[in-house]
């Protein structure tokens, strides 16, 4: 079975994510895409982040909208940072090994994996989609993983590359959406209407909670 694998902060989620999901599951011919919330991302700042059980709830409400959707909260289970290397780990002991994941990552966020712990074991773990951005280039990226010294090589149609390991990488332009949770929760703390940019039960649930009004989003 192949699984696709999105994680993010989700706070909140909103419909530039879902579309990103949507879009690898279907090129990629993938059984669903794995939506999994952080719980303690290591690169992210703790300081204002949303309690993990409300972006979980706020998740699960947007993954409702397709059945290609489902919400693991390995990581709200765990104690310390959230490791994306461990997630994965948990995720093939989960399906005991029968599965081929694929790991969705922004080129933005790829260009950092080095920092990330046992970085190069990520690519023994799981195939990566990495999405284009505005700005960046399959010229950029592939100077990137030739640098990260693991062995990829070039595949013949110029889009991925081949990792020792057996793997692949694959590089995609999707439909990007100009849509950011940082401008969402600044929207909702000032008051202004946030529709249209998220599954309305997650709007209807920030506006319940009145979350980014009282965990000092501005």
């Amino acid at each position: 079975m192949r699984l696709g694998i999105l994680g993010g902060t989700f706070d909140p989620i909103h419909f530039g994510h879902l579309r990103i999901a949507e879009e690898v599951c279907e090129e990629l011919q993938l059984a669903k895409v794995l939506l999994i919330p952080g719980a303690l991302p290591p690169h992210k700042s703790r300081k204002f982040l949303t309690p993990f059980q409300d972006r979980l709830v706020m998740t699960r409400m947007a993954a409702q909208t397709s059945s290609v959707l489902e919400v693991l909260d390995l990581e709200g289970r765990r104690n310390g940072p959230s490791y994306s290397v461990e997630t994965l780990r948990e995720i093939h002991k989960l399906y005991e090994y029968s599965v081929e994941l694929f790991f969705i990552i922004g080129m933005d966020a790829f260009l950092e994996i080095n920092t990330w712990k046992e970085y190069k074991s990520l690519f023994h773990e799981s195939n990566f989609v990495v999405i284009k951005r505005p700005g960046s280039s399959y010229k950029e990226l592939g100077a990137f993983v030739l640098s990260l010294g693991i062995g990829f090589r070039e595949g013949n149609n110029r889009s991925s590359f081949s990792i020792p390991s057996g793997n692949i990488l694959i590089y995609k332009e999707l439909t990007l959406m100009d849509i950011s949770s940082t401008r969402i929760r600044d929207m909702a703390a000032s008051g202004k209407s946030i529709r249209f940019l998220l599954p309305d039960s997650v709007r209807e649930y920030i506006i319940e909670k009145g979350l980014y009004k009282i965990n000092g989003h501005s």
